[in-house]
């Protein structure tokens, strides 16, 4: 046990900057006081004392405000920062080098008991702030969820996924690049870069459709005024926006 606790206070300095000291961590970090009382709670639900298991599960609630069923899997080295508002189901399965974010859930869809209701998320997953993950699917290895996203289908290993319903923003990562990254923030959505293609094409062509009236007024030919209420086109206030 005291083992499994020396790990978890390494990896805990090891991915964030404002842990200071062993002590430190082990005092005052709620997702590593959820993990402890966790593995009591599973121990006593894989050996059929489910009330305890349960009530045990409650208390680490009240506790730190993170809610992990006693049904649940978790693997090694798995941290949960911040973690207020974690909530962790029955058929939930986590594995080793996992980081989970405050305000996550695990959740399943399907009412059918003793079914697999619960996402499983292998190895090195990161799960950004907010994030919503639900359903009995597999979120691959080392990939990420951003923050806020709503998950409802399989996550491919090393993808990015954001966006309510979510969508892959990155569908692969270089071989071996298993890089951490806070939150599951990712700078390269196609998305963004979609849209800041087409508003330089508006532009483009406002500055050519402009180009050619006042080519067309020097030559004498009447052009039709628009109506005042239009206005100009400002490409770069739109992408900001976008930005």
């Amino acid at each position: 046990m005291f083992s499994r606790i020396r790990e978890d206070i390494a990896n805990i300095m090891q991915r964030d900057p404002a842990a200071r000291t062993a002590w430190e961590v082990l005092t005052c970090y709620p997702g590593l006081h959820a993990l402890i009382m966790h593995r009591r709670a599973n121990w006593c639900w894989r050996h059929g004392l489910k009330w305890l298991g349960r009530f045990i599960s409650h208390l680490a609630r009240v506790l730190t405000g993170i809610e992990i069923h006693p049904g649940a899997t978790i693997g090694r080295r798995v941290f949960i920062d911040h973690g207020f508002g974690v909530v962790i189901g029955e058929t939930a399965e986590i594995g080793d080098d996992c980081t989970i974010y405050q305000g996550v859930t695990l959740g399943g869809t399907s009412l059918t008991k003793g079914a697999k209701r619960h996402p499983t998320l292998e190895q090195g997953v990161i799960i950004g702030a907010g994030a919503q993950v639900l359903g009995g699917f597999t979120v691959g290895a080392y990939a990420k969820v951003g923050s806020n996203a709503v998950v409802v289908k399989p996550v491919p290993a090393g993808a990015t996924a954001v966006g309510n319903p979510a969508h892959l923003v990155q569908k692969d990562q270089p071989k071996g690049d298993h890089a951490f990254v806070a939150y599951g923030v990712t700078g390269d959505d196609p998305m963004s870069k979609a849209m800041r293609g087409m508003l330089e094409q508006l532009a483009l062509q406002e500055a050519r459709i402009n180009a050619m009236i006042a080519q067309m007024k020097a030559a004498g030919i009447c052009c039709q005024e628009v109506p005042p209420p239009c206005q100009d086109f400002d490409a770069e206030r739109i992408s900001k926006m976008v930005d």
